[in-house]
């Protein structure tokens, strides 16, 4: 039996990563950071005063929708600086010149954009949505930017950061870390408004998507960007429903009388129910692994305490050069530099034990 599970898991596995326990302690913290973060709002009357500063109920009430994320940045953040063995993950978080840079938050703007901007042109190009100008106003179109960048984030953070990571550590395979925290991901969604079996194989499907980004591209930062351009640009550019949830500003206005179903579009849950944005997101996925194909992970976060547990370790922090692979010379990092200052001033994983 311990050999099975030997093959199955690292050594350097937590009891706590197990998928059912890794998952349910990520939707634990989940819910702890939307009290605290309702906490914060209601005792600053932020509804009250944001409704008032902007002259509408609707758009201060929809700004605390996505503001109630913040707090979950706080409880994974915390959870994964307090507890030592924890802390090596936090190299996926912080910046790195791996992937976690400009270049890849540029990379995720345009691919959030570029996907879901190309679905809302074939739906409005098949006749299924009609929109028009509605207005810009630069500061409410700002705050969205920032509120939505945290609601974005924080499911990132939960999803692709926590769990992924967390399931990493334990099993051998990166399929049960990116299938298990992809579900989770898309049951998030389901008790949304519209929610429908083709909206939630779109969900699980964009989830998929931001793993392969983090596996292939140790880039946290670009996935956190594409997922904030998708909602920025559905909700707030064009003004079409966000995982069925519709937002009083909006760039452009959707004129929802005229609003048909459609390869693109579904009307109750906009282009995230649609057949049509499974398949770009297919396209996307099937480019991202065959342009990789064969390469490694980019960056391991847990090879330092897997040879510790094995006892083969040299007792020195992974660094970039440590990303070359035999027999993969084109992929290796040889020259680029150690972890930031930032990453070795709070990860140590040098006394690491396995737990079992």
């Amino acid at each position: 039996m311990k050999a099975i599970l030997d093959k199955i898991c690292r050594p350097c596995r937590s009891v706590t990563d197990q998928f059912i326990i890794a998952a349910f302690l990520s939707v634990v913290l989940l819910v702890v950071g939307q009290l605290f973060s309702a906490a914060v709002l209601r005792m600053i009357d932020f509804t009250a005063k944001a409704s008032a500063y902007l002259g509408s109920d609707n758009i201060g009430a929809f700004l605390y929708q996505y503001l109630m994320f913040f707090g979950m940045w706080i409880s994974i953040l915390l959870v994964t600086i307090i507890f030592r063995k924890n802390r090596p993950m936090l190299r996926s978080f912080l910046p790195n010149r791996r992937g976690n840079n400009l270049k890849g938050i540029l990379a995720g703007l345009l691919l959030g954009f570029l996907t879901n901007g190309f679905c809302i042109l074939m739906s409005a190009l098949g006749g299924h949505i009609k929109l028009s100008y509605a207005g810009f106003n630069p500061l409410v179109s700002l705050m969205f930017l920032g509120a939505i960048f945290i609601q974005s984030g924080a499911e990132e953070i939960v999803d692709r950061f926590y769990l992924y990571q967390k399931l990493r550590r334990r099993y051998r395979s990166p399929l049960v870390a990116i299938i298990v925290n992809s579900a989770v991901f898309m049951s998030l969604h389901m008790a949304n408004p519209g929610f429908t079996p083709v909206a939630g194989s779109q969900i699980f499907l964009v989830g998929v998507v931001f793993s392969v980004i983090v596996y292939y591209y140790d880039s946290l930062w670009a996935a956190m960007w594409f997922h904030t351009a998708w909602n920025y640009t559905q909700n707030i550019i064009f003004g079409l429903p966000n995982s069925g949830i519709v937002s009083e500003y909006s760039i452009f206005r959707l004129e929802a009388a005229s609003a048909t179903n459609g390869f693109f579009y579904n009307v109750d849950f906009g282009v995230e129910g649609s057949i049509g944005a499974s398949i770009v997101l297919v396209v996307l996925l099937i480019a991202i692994i065959i342009k990789n194909w064969k390469k490694p992970e980019k960056f391991d976060c847990w090879a330092h305490a897997e040879e510790l547990a094995t006892g083969s370790a040299e007792f020195s922090v992974q660094t970039d050069a440590s990303d070359s692979t035999a027999g993969n010379p084109s992929d290796s990092t040889a020259g680029n530099p150690p972890d930031s200052t930032a990453e070795k001033a709070v990860i140590d994983d040098s006394d690491y034990v396995p737990k079992h």
